[in-house]
């Protein structure tokens, strides 16, 4: 059954730009409160390219996250159901309608977030994250109706269910997270939630992998008595490995990209070694690509200094995670003026990973992506991809905030340009600036004509201390043409 609601309107409104020191590094702000909060929505407050536009379409959404369109143009959007800081919604797809509403086409349970969708010969397909349940990819039909084609993907930890994209070839293609930021369960784990929940949940190969005996020893978060432990990579946290342990691989498996037939069937590995394949697109060659976020410096094992990465996905590939970041090893001169070069887990690796298409900044998180098909936008051939924006300080230190717009990559030579980005003399989400720009962009999406460029802003996500505090009823959707 369809509801109609009405948007919620946001008030306009132009603030001074807070500046903020860049000598030092950028620490939490905001306050643990998931309350909605007023937020501020002003197209001007945004930087273009000389010659574009932007609107805001809709506002007053919860976790917005992904958005398609249908054979005739109508614009969808999924909301997510889900936020870190351990919040849970209910997920849905909504119409949205030119009259300044937006009707639910279908709505999920406790298993957000609801991450990405695709359309195709009448059909929605969405990646169920599966924070609660495992993850799922879904076919829902025009009146609603929800069919499950895979579930019990292994989506309980840090990163989930992520993009789904269907191909030509008839399979749809989703991506899987990581369960943990390099392949050891630590205390960071237990900090996000889903320890205590999955006591035994941890990272799954896809291919058989010989372990390099490497542990980790930490206080025992599961335990009262705090005693030590010993956790090893690829194993339950508490549990050691040794050297020339092999831990066989098997599907479905995390940190990978996979497939399915259209109407369901057999999971095949399309691609591996890759730590939050958050986004999928395939280019107008038809080359697929993904959006990798990169190694924090949290945990037992903490990397510093790893990129987020834009890959072309070859199949049997192997990415490098968790001893490679961006091409290259942990261990080779590029790491050497790093804080923490942590040793490899791996005693063997199963090739040399492919190097990235283009290289984005530490902890922007690169997201949802679309590429430009049309020269009535422009740059044709070029990747619009949205920077969710750091989550410091819990993925690690920044001098100041990365991310929080949208960018171009030129795809002949890899260079990253920004795109659409806050105006002011400092970077950062409009609720830092006190402007009405960009707050979290998490997808950019074209319309069917290639001539409008979508872009889903997930909405206001503060770091305090005690960890991420997502503000309810602050997504926008934004639409970007060229005049």
């Amino acid at each position: 059954m369809r509801k109609t609601f009405t948007l919620i309107s946001v008030s306009i409104a132009l603030s001074a730009v807070l500046f903020q020191s860049c000598t030092k590094l950028r620490g939490h702000y905001g306050t643990k409160s998931y309350e909605p909060v007023n937020r501020p929505v002003s197209p001007s407050d945004i930087l273009l390219p000389e010659g574009y536009k932007i609107e805001m379409i809709a506002s007053g959404l919860n976790f917005p996250s992904a958005m398609t369109f249908d054979d005739q143009g109508q614009a969808y959007v999924l909301e997510a159901g889900y936020s870190y800081g351990e919040i849970f919604t209910t997920p849905k797809l909504l119409k949205i309608e030119g009259d300044g509403k937006y009707t639910e086409i279908a709505h999920g349970g406790k298993n957000g977030p609801w991450t990405a969708v695709d359309f195709y010969e009448g059909n929605f397909y969405i990646s169920e994250g599966g924070a609660m349940e495992g993850g799922r990819i879904l076919k829902v039909n025009a009146k609603g109706e929800i069919t499950n084609l895979v579930e019990g993907l292994p989506s309980y930890g840090d990163h989930h269910t992520d993009a789904v994209v269907i191909g030509k070839d008839g399979y749809i293609y989703f991506g899987q997270g990581t369960a943990t930021n390099s392949a050891v369960v630590g205390k960071d784990n237990f900090d996000f939630g889903w320890l205590a929940r999955k006591k035994d949940f941890h990272d799954i190969p896809c291919i058989d992998v010989t372990l390099a005996g490497e542990n980790y020893e930490t206080e025992n978060v599961l335990s009262p008595d705090k005693e030590k432990v010993k956790t090893g990579a690829y194993v339950p946290y508490g549990t050691a490995t040794v050297k020339g342990q092999v831990i066989k691989g098997s599907l479905p498996c995390t940190g990978a990209v996979m497939r399915i037939p259209l109407n369901g069937g057999p999971i095949e590995l399309v691609a591996s070694g890759l730590r939050n394949p958050f986004g999928l697109a395939f280019a107008p060659d038809g080359k697929l690509y993904v959006t990798e976020n990169g190694l924090d410096t949290r945990g037992s094992r903490p990397v510093f200094g790893g990129g987020d990465y834009l890959y072309e996905i070859k199949n049997n590939a192997w990415y490098g995670w968790p001893d490679y970041a961006g091409g290259d090893s942990l261990a080779d001169e590029n790491f050497k003026a790093r804080e923490i070069r942590p040793k490899s887990v791996l005693l063997k690796h199963p090739q040399q990973p492919p190097k990235p298409k283009a290289v984005f900044d530490v902890h922007s998180s690169a997201d949802g992506f679309d590429f430009s098909s049309s020269n009535s936008f422009g740059y044709e051939g070029d990747a619009f991809v949205a920077l969710f924006g750091d989550m410091a300080p819990n993925v690690g230190t920044v001098y100041g905030p990365v991310g929080f717009k949208i960018v171009r990559v030129n795809m002949k030579n890899g260079d990253v340009v920004d795109f659409a980005v806050n105006k002011g003399h400092k970077n950062g989400p409009a609720s830092t600036l006190k402007t009405g720009g960009l707050e979290r962009p998490i997808a950019a999406k074209f319309d069917n004509t290639g001539k409008a460029l979508y872009v889903v802003d997930f909405g206001v996500l503060e770091m305090p201390e005690k960890g991420p505090a997502p503000k309810q009823r602050t997504g926008v959707i934004w639409k970007i043409t060229k005049q």
